[in-house]
Formats: C-alpha cells, sequence, structure tokens
C-alpha cells in the first residue's frame, strides 16, 4: 500500500511491483536457501538460481512465441536498444550504412543513432504527424537495398500512440531489411507475437510490467546479426556477459502469468482513462488531448492545457501528493520541451502546457475522482496567478 493520500499516476515510467509479487519477495528473501547463489556455478547453491534463469527462458518464449535460445536477459531495454542498433552497424555497416528510425524513439535509441551518425551511419528519421501517427510513405519512399535496419517503437511512452509493426515489418522483408522494434510499453498493455511480427530484434524491460527493475529482455532472431555489448562470461550462451539478476527476473517471471489477463486489465483500464479524459475536458476549458484521435495504450492520456506550465503544474500537484509526469521519466529536469511532442507538430508553448498521466492497475475510480478535483483546483490556481502577472505588466 502507498503511504495514505499519495496517489500514482505515472505508470509509464515505472510501475509500483505488484501487490501479491511484493508479498512473496518478503518471504523468498528470508529463507534459508533463496535463490542467491550464482547461476554459473555447479554447486547446490546455483540450482535454484540456474532454475529460475531456465524456467523464466522458457516462459518468455512461449508468452511471445518464439524460440528459448532467441532469448538474452540483460539489465534492461536500454542497453538492449544499444546491443541491438550497434550490433547492425558493426556488422552491416560497411555495405548497408542506412537506418530508418523513427522521430519519437525512446531517447536510447535516438542517442545511440546520433553516435552512429558519427562514425558515418546515414540515419533517415521518420516523421510523425500532429496525431503521432507514423509516415508510411516515407518508409515506402526511403527504404533501399542500403538500408540496414528500421526501427521502431511499439507504442510511444509518452502519448501512448501505437505503431503499425507488422506493416512496417512486411515493408521491410521486401528490402532484406532487419527490424527492431522497443516493445517496452507495450509490455502488458498489447498481446505481441514475435513470430508472427516478423521481427528481427525486440527489446522489453520487466519494471514496466510491475517488476523488479534491473532486468531487461533482448529477443534476437536465430539469423539475425549480432555482437556483444557486453563481454566477459559465457553467460547468456556467450552473447552477454556478467552475472545475472536472479531476482529482478523471478520477479518478470512472476508475472508473466498475468498476460493470459491482457483484455480483462484493458477494459478496466481503458475505463478509467476515458472517464478522466471526458472528465478533465468537461471541467476545464482550454484541454486537448493529444493523438487522442489515434490507437493508444489504454492507460494513457497525454494532455495540452493552455495558459498552464507543465513544470509548475507537476511540481503542485506533487505537492498534493499526486505522481504525474510532463514527458519521458527520462529526460525530467531537462528545461527544453519534449522532443517527441515537438516531432508531432505541437508548438513549444503547447509541449511546455504538457501533462502525462498513465494509469496502472491499482488505481481506482476514487483516486481519479479526487486528482480531477485537485488538478482543477490547481490549474484555476496558476492561470489566475498568470493573468494576475499579466495585468501588473501593462
Amino acid at each position: 500500500m502507498l503511504r495514505p493520500g499519495f496517489v500514482y499516476l505515472d505508470h509509464n515510467a515505472t510501475t509500483r511491483p505488484q501487490a501479491s509479487l511484493l508479498t512473496e519477495l518478503s518471504s523468498v528473501l528470508v529463507r534459508d536457501q533463496w535463490p542467491w547463489g550464482n547461476p554459473s556455478s555447479v554447486h547446490w547453491a546455483s540450482r535454484e538460481p540456474k532454475n529460475i534463469l531456465r524456467e523464466s527462458r522458457k516462459l518468455f518464449s512461449e508468452k511471445f512465441n518464439c524460440h528459448p535460445t532467441e532469448v538474452i536477459f540483460n539489465s534492461g531495454a536500454s542497453e538492449g536498444n544499444n546491443t541491438v542498433l550497434k550490433s547492425v552497424w558493426s556488422i552491416l555497416g560497411e555495405t548497408k550504412n542506412e537506418f530508418l528510425v523513427s522521430h519519437v524513439e525512446h531517447p536510447s535509441v535516438i542517442k545511440t543513432m546520433h553516435y552512429l551518425e558519427s562514425l558515418g551511419a546515414i540515419v533517415k528519421w521518420i516523421p510523425v504527424n500532429r496525431e503521432g501517427q507514423i509516415d508510411l510513405d516515407f518508409i515506402h519512399k526511403n527504404i533501399s537495398d542500403r538500408t540496414a535496419l528500421v526501427s521502431v517503437m511499439f507504442a510511444n511512452n509518452e502519448t501512448g500512440t501505437l505503431f503499425p509493426v507488422l506493416e512496417i515489418s512486411k515493408i521491410a522483408k521486401k528490402y532484406n531489411t532487419l527490424m527492431h522494434v522497443d516493445c517496452v510499453q507495450a509490455l502488458g498493455k498489447e498481446k505481441i507475437d514475435l513470430k508472427s511480427l516478423g521481427i528481427d530484434y525486440a527489446t522489453f524491460s520487466a519494471h514496466k510490467f510491475y517488476g523488479l527493475k534491473g532486468c531487461g529482455v533482448l529477443f534476437v532472431r536465430k539469423s539475425a546479426p549480432y555482437i556483444n555489448l557486453i563481454h566477459g562470461g559465457g553467460q547468456e550462451r556467450g552473447r552477454r556477459g556478467g552475472t545475472e539478476n536472479i531476482l529482478s527476473l523471478w520477479s518478470l517471471q512472476k508475472m508473466l502469468p498475468e498476460l493470459d489477463n491482457i483484455e480483462k486489465n484493458n477494459e478496466t483500464v481503458k475505463n478509467l482513462r476515458d472517464y478522466f479524459e471526458e472528465q478533465i475536458q468537461t471541467r476545464v476549458h482550454g484541454v486537448s488531448i493529444t493523438a487522442q484521435k489515434s490507437k493508444r495504450l489504454v492507460n494513457t492520456s497525454s494532455l495540452v492545457i493552455s495558459g498552464v506550465d507543465g513544470e509548475t503544474l507537476l511540481m503542485s500537484l506533487d505537492l498534493k501528493g499526486y505522481a504525474v509526469s510532463t514527458g519521458a521519466a527520462c529526460s525530467s529536469g531537462s528545461p527544453e520541451p519534449s522532443p517527441v511532442l515537438l516531432a508531432m507538430g505541437l508548438t513549444r508553448e503547447e509541449a511546455q502546457s504538457s501533462l502525462r498521466v498513465s494509469l496502472g492497475w491499482g488505481n481506482t475510480q476514487v483516486e481519479i475522482n479526487n486528482f480531477l478535483d485537485v488538478l482543477v483546483e490547481v490549474i484555476e490556481r496558476i492561470r489566475s496567478i498568470s493573468e494576475s502577472d499579466k495585468v501588473a505588466h501593462v
């Protein structure tokens, strides 16, 4: 349970580990034989960790329709994204030096591609429109036999916009081009069948799915080019050096069965999200929902609130006990407005007036009603102060 008066509405940044997981974790940690051994060892202390490693790989492959040997465990999706992009460049860069990457990717993709540009890679940035929808015509016109990789996310972390991954994958195949998908925000919210999608790489992170931080999953199709990002021991069949984070991996294993309940969970969260959006637009003028006309994750609501500075709103809500965001958590603290919103065509003023509310399984109608009351009050107060300042300077 959270402390009384505190409400968490920032699930796209990270999720609080599921209550049942925390309960079981507390009992696991006090056991005499809790899984603390190194899974690479051959004695009794390594047996349970090794079994957790094996069973997690098997269960993940079953849930996402891939082969267990195509699953690599690592520290998180940022490591996975770096591994994929740098692998493709290292292996194919001399013969295929072009990349197609969407303009609204996670910073771990964007910044890695800027680095590869400094090495000679040619990056063609796929634009999106005002609704966050990717420009498929741009892909058709710019993909060629020189294109090494297309990299797009399954769902955007700020707006929730879903990309047509299967359609893009089919385009890539026509040109013998590799396909990478950042699936971080879609994990636990959308059904993902890796074989049916026909992609070559996919990245995931446990802490976005009510598990512990420090565990990621990288899917690499058997025939896809791959080079270690981290060299060391023989872990992960020699593909990723470093002792595995067994405790975080255990948490992911415990959460994977919940993938069977996606439709049920989505219905509840979507109803709550839609109610919130309808109410805030009814009760406050000058509020627009970013990408409202697009297919979106059911939990994500990105707002633009005219006449309100997003950072001021965020801090005011924090003081009231509400955890929300103005954009991606990895970019918080930056004085610049969200690059994602700017890439969608929003003005700097609009982007600086943004607020992201991302719901989770545990949020309730009572919490949303209370949040709406506080949000309306804070918006009115900020606008009133802003108007007073304008009058004072006339």
